[in-house]
């Protein structure tokens, strides 16, 4: 065969080839961000549950504890192994960031200034659009709730109009930097996925499956952590 002729063939090939590529990255699937916020509170099987979580595919938990000792803090990090402490956002207690080499710190009312000479993972709190279009530049990303009446917090409901919703992602203020927070659960996740949010951030769905009055196992809280996970991909 020439030296043409193989050329040819080549770029034919090159030509597929690449066509194919662009083909499958247009149409590959946007994986959402799945976040779990833990409760406020401890309880004893806390480290196992996040442990069977992480070991499912967890790619972040958020720690936040207000108003509790850091030493409880401390030693559930202790209960949890090294390899998972790097997928830890604390909103609390920032030093623990560094102790324990955890993911990063998340900024709030409680806490919203930033230690001395951080350098490192982001994230923080906002409850408006205003206030997204202020941290999100200088964020990993942020969390943006109300999106929906909470589960966990009674009477705590929803600061946005679907319509609004669509609005901000319009504009690019809703974006994969934006975390959905509040009232977030199986029955709407498509939607906040729909909408354009990068993540969504997962609190009273999942806790709400595991009674720490109860001695029932968290079997029915994994199952349902699938189920997030499948409509989040």
């Amino acid at each position: 065969m020439s030296c043409a002729k193989e050329k040819k063939i080549f770029d034919i090939r090159f030509a597929v080839r690449s066509v194919y590529t662009i083909f499958a990255v247009k149409n590959r699937r946007r994986i959402m961000k799945l976040i779990l916020m833990s409760t406020p509170y401890f309880f004893v099987e806390e480290h196992q549950i996040l442990n069977a979580l992480f070991d499912e595919g967890l790619e972040v938990l958020h720690l936040r504890k207000p108003h509790t000792e850091p030493v409880y803090s401390e030693r559930l990090l202790t209960l949890i192994p090294e390899t998972y402490r790097k997928r830890i956002v604390v909103h609390d207690y920032f030093y623990l960031k560094d102790e324990y080499n955890l993911k990063g710190i998340h900024l709030n009312h409680r806490n919203p200034e930033l230690p001395p000479k951080y350098k490192g993972h982001i994230s923080c709190s906002c409850h408006t659009a205003e206030e997204v279009k202020a941290h999100k530049k200088a964020c990993n990303y942020v969390f943006l709730s109300p999106i929906f009446n909470s589960i966990s917090k009674e009477g705590y409901s929803s600061h946005f109009e679907l319509s609004e919703l669509r609005e901000l992602a319009r504009q690019k203020v809703i974006d994969r930097k934006v975390m959905a927070l509040g009232g977030v659960q199986l029955d709407n996740i498509k939607m906040v996925k729909d909408l354009g949010f990068g993540g969504a951030v997962i609190l009273g769905d999942i806790w709400n499956r595991f009674s720490i009055h109860s001695t029932q196992d968290f079997k029915e809280l994994i199952l349902h952590f699938r189920k997030l996970r499948k409509e989040a991909e």
